[in-house]
């Protein structure tokens, strides 16, 4: 992470902390979390939900070969702008609530695996409901959910939506953290 990444985090944060979540970038260590349950000899396709300054996504472009899609989803306007810079080899909206909208634009069917860096519990019941049922129309049967949040509140939630196949803590970060390792259910006939 840059000193520039970190200020400008750090900046977003303050003014808008509901929707940043965090006053710091992601640490390798968390991100490493993130992407180590991906199988990356089988991805072809991948959307990470909350990118900020990319502290995830350089270990998602360090990870995929040339032949993986990847569509960054950033909120925030300054940071979207910064990412764009930084992967313009990515595709990279606004709202991750046009998640299944986006990558059917690119001709995308399904996602192998959705990572998010959102704050989920500062959202409200109907954003954080409206974003996991993107995530679960956009992944392919048996597709991964990797979050990371820094509480175990979504637990809940998440479990009655996805398969948890686990949780680590992540203690060097800041603040500490936990990464759900999550599988979509298979869909009832």
């Amino acid at each position: 992470m840059s000193m520039r990444e970190g200020f400008m985090f750090l900046h977003r944060f303050l003014g808008h902390p509901k929707r940043v979540g965090s006053a710091i970038p992601s640490s390798r260590f968390l991100a490493e979390q993130m992407v180590k349950p991906i199988s990356w000899d089988h991805v072809q396709s991948i959307a990470e939900l909350g990118s900020g300054t990319g502290a995830i996504t350089r270990f998602l472009q360090a990870h995929a070969g040339d032949n993986v899609d990847i569509i960054l989803f950033e909120m925030d306007k300054q940071m979207r702008e910064y990412i764009r810079k930084q992967y313009p080899q990515f595709s990279c909206y606004a709202n991750a609530r046009h998640l299944y909208e986006k990558m059917q634009e690119q001709g995308i069917e399904a996602l192998d695996c959705v990572v998010s860096g959102l704050p989920f519990f500062n959202f409200g019941a109907s954003t954080r409901r409206a974003l996991l049922d993107q995530v679960v129309q956009a992944l392919k049967p048996g597709g991964l959910f990797i979050t990371y949040q820094y509480s175990l509140q979504m637990k809940k939630m998440l479990a009655d939506t996805f398969v948890i196949e686990d949780i680590r803590f992540v203690p060097i970060n800041m603040p500490p953290a936990f990464v759900y390792i999550c599988r979509k259910k298979n869909e009832q006939p």
